[in-house]
């Protein structure tokens, strides 16, 4: 499972549990809800810093991957990779 997944997935989780507490507390629908995201954000910070770290990472290495990539066919293009083998990109 991504990093990315993982993350939204503690994120909602964390929605859902906050908001179930707040389920018996005697306010509108919508103060809960407020309620529930703005505490579910806060303990998100610190409880998924793993997660949220693994995920940056991961976009990361997509990012570099896809600049490598984007260098490699703009120098196909301008005729530059004559003769020269293009490395494989890391997986």
């Amino acid at each position: 499972m991504s990093a990315a997944v993982k993350y939204t997935l503690g994120r909602i989780g964390l929605f859902v549990a906050v908001l179930a507490a707040l389920w018996l507390v005697d306010l509108n629908i919508f103060i809960k809800l407020m309620v529930a995201l703005a505490f579910s954000a806060a303990l998100s910070f610190f409880l998924l810093k793993r997660w949220r770290d693994e995920m940056a990472e991961e976009m990361a290495t997509a990012a570099e991957r896809r600049r490598a990539e984007k260098e490699r066919l703009r120098a196909a293009l301008a005729g530059d990779d004559q003769g020269q083998e293009t490395p494989e990109p890391p997986k």
